[in-house]
């Protein structure tokens, strides 16, 4: 039997029971940025993270399935990702929002398979 991973739910329930908002976030190779907004909707998380100058001031998406871990001394977020990795990801349009679509492209591009 195959073991599915949901790529849009924390790996650790007690970060779901986290306000994340303000975190510094670490890609493996790392900081990208600090975190904007999360939500901890089973089936739906995400972190929305303002990259500053590290990519023009952009927001992107990472899917709850790719936080590592959290240090809430340090207040950062680990996530399983390259820098690379993650500026490649289908760009986040705030205007957009996180519709059905996009949320396709992210699960897609995140979990290695295309959408």
């Amino acid at each position: 039997m195959e073991t599915r991973i949901d790529i849009w739910t924390f790996t650790d329930v007690k970060i779901g029971q986290m306000d994340l908002t303000g975190y510094s976030v670490e890609a493996t190779d790392g900081s990208i940025g600090k975190i904007d907004e999360a939500t901890n909707e089973v089936g739906g998380s995400y972190i929305i993270v303002d990259t500053g100058p590290w990519i023009f001031g952009k927001h992107v998406v990472l899917p709850g399935g790719v936080v590592d871990h959290v240090d809430t001394e340090e207040k950062k977020v680990y996530v399983s990702r390259t820098k690379d990795e993650i500026k490649n990801a289908p760009e986040f349009d705030p205007d957009r929002g996180i519709d059905e679509t996009y949320r396709n492209e992210v699960g897609g591009y995140y979990s290695g398979r295309n959408a």
